[in-house]
């Protein structure tokens, strides 16, 4: 079951990192040329949200469930996790700037759903999405960190 959670979690890592980059993009040229808020728009922003969601709940059981979060707490004592630095990745640092980044996208969404002026959406939804896509690329295990070389690019 964690197996299929864990390659689930890191296959949808690059659906939303797709769908924030479109969603960018999508909200910066819609605000540079202050253009219409429209459907497309809102889909985008909206599947980037859903799909950002659908990512902490499945991380939240990998985290309460799995081996690598709160189980290196429980067994190692949260002094031995803060020492080490990948057990410390995904205990603390990863949960904890994933979730500032989707609770971004919320804000960011939920903000730009309820302004009036279409400039003023895109300009809530590029700020708020791309400082949570500069957040989750900080906090994604690479393969090209240090203690993370054997980490899938899937």
């Amino acid at each position: 079951m964690m197996d299929v959670l864990n390659q689930l979690h890191s296959i949808l890592r690059w659906v939303i990192l797709i769908l924030l980059i479109l969603t960018i993009v999508k909200s910066f040229q819609g605000m540079r040329k202050n253009g219409a808020y429209n459907a497309s728009d809102k889909k985008f922003a909206l599947w980037t949200l859903i799909g950002a969601h659908l990512q902490l709940v499945i991380g939240l059981v990998q985290y309460f469930v799995g081996g690598k979060g709160l189980h290196n707490i429980q067994t190692y004592g949260m002094g031995d996790v803060m020492k080490n630095s990948v057990m410390r990745f995904y205990a603390v640092e990863h949960i904890f700037v994933m979730l500032i980044a989707i609770i971004l996208i919320t804000v960011g969404y939920s903000t730009a759903k309820r302004t009036l002026a279409p400039r003023k959406k895109h300009k809530k939804i590029f700020i708020f999405y791309l400082i949570a896509l500069i957040l989750i690329l900080s906090r994604i295990p690479w393969p090209f960190m240090k203690g993370f070389e054997n980490t899938s690019w899937l």
